[in-house]
C-alpha cells in the first residue's frame, strides 16, 4: 500500500521581531522607575482603611506584610 505525506500550510507566522538590547543607562532607568512605583503602591496599600481592604479582598495582615517588603522584591 502506498504512503502519502500530507503537508499542511502553516497557520502561523514564523516572523519574530528582532529584540534590540537596551542601552545600560536605559535599563537602569527602567529598574529605578519600577522600584519607585513599587514603593508608591505599597505606601498606598498601607494607608487603606479596613473597609477598603475588605473591598479588594485582602486582610490588614496581608497588606502589612506586603507593605513591609523591600522595594527590590
Amino acid at each position: 500500500m502506498p504512503t502519502h505525506d500530507l503537508y499542511l500550510p502553516r497557520t502561523y507566522s514564523t516572523w519574530r521581531p528582532r529584540r534590540t538590547p537596551f542601552h545600560p543607562f536605559a535599563a537602569v532607568w527602567v529598574l529605578i522607575s519600577l522600584w519607585i512605583e513599587r514603593m508608591r503602591q505599597r505606601e498606598a496599600l498601607a494607608s487603606l482603611s479596613d473597609e477598603m481592604l475588605r473591598d479588594i479582598g485582602i486582610t490588614r495582615v496581608e497588606a502589612a506584610r506586603e507593605s513591609r517588603k523591600p522595594f527590590w522584591c
